[in-house]
Order: C-alpha cells, then sequence, then structure tokens
C-alpha cells in the first residue's frame, strides 16, 4: 500500500522533528522516518545525556568545596548509578514530549529504515520512500511531493583505534558508562573532548587530553583555547598538543597503552579507557542516494542556501550537510527548508550569527569572527575584554576565571565577534547574537542597561573596553 505525502523527513532528530512541525504549522500533509527514537541523537546520545552528566559533576565539584562557601558538609560520595539514572530520566521525559508534539501536530511516525528509490510506477521522479518496518511487517511504501533528509551522523573513529565499547570508547559508549574508570585518554581536544575532560575530571577521573592541532579547541578565538588549558590543567587534567597517537602502537589488557609522537620523539599513555573524540561521520550510507542525482563533498550532501539537493524537491538539513553540527543550526536549517517549500521565501542563514557554546566548567560561547579570522578577512580590528574577576556576581558564584572578548571593525565600528569563557556564558551568547542581527555597534551594546549584580554586566562593560572606558577595570 502507498500513502502520499506533501513532505516525508528521513530522520527524527531535531532537525527533522522541528521541520516536522514547521511544516504542520503551514498545513502540510508530514511523516517522518526514523528507525530508532524521536529526538535523534541531541536528545538520547548527545547534548541532552552529556549536559546532564556535567550538571552532576558540576554539582559534585562544588560540593567538594563547599565549605568556601560556609557550608560545612562530611562524606561527600558519588552515587553513579543515581548520576545515570537522573541523565535517563531527563532523556524519557523529553522524549515523552517530542511524541506529544508530534500528535498534536498530527505527523504520521514511521518506525523503520527509510529509502529513497530511483523512478517508478509510483512517480516518474526519484523520491519514494520505501519503509523497512522495524516490527517486521510488510515495508511502507510513502509518496512524498517533497523529501527532507534529516539523518544526522556518528561519532567517527580512527584507523587502529577502532571502538569496541571495553578499552575503546566513542562519547556513545561513554554516555552509557555504568561505573567510571579510574583513569582514561581523550584523543582529541575539540568540543566534545573539552566537555568530557572537563566532566570526567570534575568526577574525580585522571584524564590525559592528546590533541594534533597545536592547541586544545582549534576553531575557537585562540584567547579562548589559552584560558581553556589554563583552566582544565589547573583542574588536573593533562593536556598533550601537537602530538600525533600512533594507533598501530595500541596494546590492551589491564587498561589500554599507545605511543604517540610528541615533541619529535614517542611517548607513552597508559589508561583504564581510551575515548575517541575525533569529530562526527554523515549517515548518507544505504539511505538511497545512489537512486538519485544528489551530489556529495568529503561524504556530505551539498545543498543550495535552501538546503535542495541537486533534485530540486528533495532537502537535506543537519549533519548530514556538514558545516556547524550543532543541534540548533538543524532546526533552523529545518525551519528554512520547509518555508522554501511552502513558498515562503525564506531568509538564508547567516554563519556568522550563529552562537556555539561548550558546556565545559568553565562554560565557552562565542558567535562571529575570531580576531584572528577577522583580520584574515582584511577588517583592521579593536579589541574590549572584561575580566568576570572584576564582576561582583562572578565573585558571589566562586567563579571568577573567564572573559567576555569583542571583537570590532575599527572603521565601521560594527560588531564582528564576541568569544566568552566563564560562568553561565552559553546562557549570555544570546545578547550578542541579538546584538549582531540588529547590527549594533559596542556603544549600543554598552548603553543597555545591565542589571546589577549580573554575570551580564561583563559584555556591556566589554563594549566599553573596545574603546578603552570600561567602568570596572
Amino acid at each position: 500500500m502507498a500513502t502520499e505525502y506533501d513532505l516525508v523527513i528521513l530522520g527524527g532528530g531535531t532537525g527533522g522533528y522541528v521541520a516536522a512541525i514547521r511544516a504542520s504549522q503551514l498545513g502540510l500533509k508530514t511523516a517522518i522516518v526514523e528507525k530508532n527514537k524521536l529526538g535523534g541523537t541531541c536528545l538520547h546520545k548527545g547534548c541532552i545525556p552529556s549536559k546532564a552528566l556535567l550538571r552532576s559533576a558540576e554539582v559534585f565539584a562544588t560540593m567538594k568545596k563547599s565549605e568556601e562557601y560556609g557550608v560545612e558538609t562530611t562524606d561527600i560520595n558519588l552515587n553513579f548509578v543515581k548520576v545515570q539514572e537522573r541523565k535517563q530520566g531527563i532523556v524519557d521525559q523529553l522524549h515523552q514530549g517530542v511524541q506529544q508534539l508530534m500528535k498534536k501536530g498530527k505527523i504520521d511516525i514511521y518506525e523503520g529504515y527509510g529509502r529513497i528509490l530511483g523512478p517508478s510506477i509510483f512517480s516518474p521522479m526519484p523520491g519514494t520512500i520505501s519503509v523497512e518496518m522495524n516490527n517486521g511487517e510488510e515495508n511502507e511504501m510513502l509518496i512524498p511531493k517533497n523529501v527532507i533528509i534529516a539523518t544526522g551522523s556518528r561519532p567517527s573513529s580512527l584507523a587502529g583505534l577502532e571502538i569496541d565499547g571495553q578499552y575503546i570508547l566513542s562519547s556513545d559508549e561513554a554516555l552509557e558508562l555504568a561505573n567510571l574508570p579510574k583513569s582514561i585518554i581523550i584523543v582529541g581536544g575539540g568540543v566534545i573532548g573539552v566537555e568530557w575532560a572537563s566532566m570526567l575530571s570534575d568526577f574525580g577521573v585522571d584524564v590525559t587530553v592528546v590533541e594534533y592541532a597545536d592547541r586544545i579547541l582549534p576553531t575557537e578565538d585562540e584567547d579562548i583555547s589559552k584560558e581553556m588549558n589554563r583552566l582544565l590543567t589547573k583542574k588536573g587534567v593533562e593536556i598533550y598538543t601537537s602530538t600525533k597517537v600512533l594507533p598501530e602502537s595500541i596494546t590492551k589488557g589491564n587498561g589500554v597503552n599507545v605511543h604517540a609522537e610528541y615533541k619529535g620523539d614517542q611517548k607513552e599513555f597508559t589508561a583504564e579507557q581510551i575515548l575517541v573524540s575525533v569529530g562526527r561521520t554523515p549517515n548518507t550510507e544505504g539511505i538511497g542516494l545512489e537512486n538519485t542525482d544528489i551530489q556529495k563533498d568529503k561524504g556530505f550532501i551539498k545543498t543550495n542556501q535552501f538546503y535542495q539537493t541537486k533534485e530540486s524537491h528533495i532537502y537535506a538539513i543537519g549533519d548530514v550537510i556538514g558545516g556547524l553540527q550543532l543541534a540548533h543550526v538543524a532546526s533552523h536549517e529545518g525551519i528554512i527548508a520547509v518555508d522554501h517549500i511552502a513558498g515562503e521565501n525564506p531568509i538564508p542563514m547567516d554563519v556568522t550569527l550563529i552562537p556555539k557554546c561548550i558546556y565545559s566548567s568553565p562554560e565557552v560561547a562565542s558567535v562571529g569572527f575570531t580576531e584572528k579570522e577577522a583580520i584574515e578577512k582584511g577588517y583592521k580590528v579593536k579589541v574590549g575584554k572584561f575580566p568576570f574577576k572584576a564582576i561582583g556576581k562572578a565573585l558571589v558564584y566562586g567563579e571568577t576565571d573567564g572573559f567576555v572578548k569583542l571583537i570590532v571593525d575599527m572603521e565601521s565600528d560594527d560588531l564582528l565577534g564576541a568569544h566568552m569563557i566563564g560562568p553561565h556564558v552559553t546562557d549570555m551568547i544570546s545578547e550578542v547574537g541579538l546584538a549582531k542581527v540588529l547590527d549594533a555597534t559596542p556603544w549600543e551594546v554598552s548603553h543597555t542597561i545591565h542589571p546589577h549584580p549580573t554575570l551580564s554586566e561583563a559584555i556591556g562593560e566589554a563594549a566599553l573596553a573596545v574603546d578603552g572606558k570600561a567602568i570596572h577595570f
């Protein structure tokens, strides 16, 4: 039996289900094909569970120094079983919420594996979806006018460091640990690697980070990387940059042992486990792309600014198209794609307006160009920088490390970028994101009245600092 739809979405992750909701709002008959659970990687294996664990790690670390706040406690113990139970409870609650949203929008859900078919008796164009149902029932045939591919990604691995779930883990396996290791080597000092380094260190694990680039967080502003390196080292994390792991040297048994090239020599690393954190690979295999004219670049699906592929009725969003592999990006891409399908004339997304967040302790948040990027693009820049140690609320919180840094065009006074490291900056970055959307100048940001005492005062002070007029530092 074949069922017709205005839109079928392959993948029910953050990008897919948000696109479905938007399509429903616009009156499109919509279906989602999802082989696992609605919510995808973000809800079940990424954003939400990792942040739940990070929060538990933060609370544990705070409790261990509670005497600094005048709260005397004894026998601070970590019950990791309860930590995992809390994490799963949050995931389950949000999963139920997504399911309710699908019912509210009258969106059909097909639990199975979807593949795009070529031209057939159902349609003269590729795009008919065959769904291999999880329950073993006969395949469903879906005939959509439009398709959105939102199949997401999975953790990448390194040749010779294949994930075995015992000694070598990806973030997927790490999220399901029954017990914490006493020591771990994290291969990769990017966003995910730094979050795990921060979390595990706060849980009391001996952490070593091995990064191939010359600094951790290599895509962030250099000042942010330096400060994060300093603060993780202060926690006790050992960090090795410009270091190349030699997978052929690995031995497993009573823990794991691996060598790496470091400063022209070989260095040996030993720990109970290795966490491989070297990026993510798009899920484009086995979904029928070979039956279409859709093009790929380095494994990622190529699209235009409205997320159309070379097959104009087939769109792709999220991790499968590369770029910034972030949940909020996928969601926004999904809305733009649906609006384009519905003839709503959406505005293409400007990547310089996308906020990026790292939920380590301390947190990192940024939007726009780094200082180096701005200079490389030919801008003459001026910089405003303000430390949290001069902010009363940061002292109250007991979290005074870090700063806010603004990059500004010297000629036009346009805000080019903002970079923050410190307490709760992932909640603060939206102010600067809005400032960029509205094309606000530092003068306008500084004249926005920031209530006292708040952490957000650091943004206003950094805006003043651009012209050397900071008040409190």
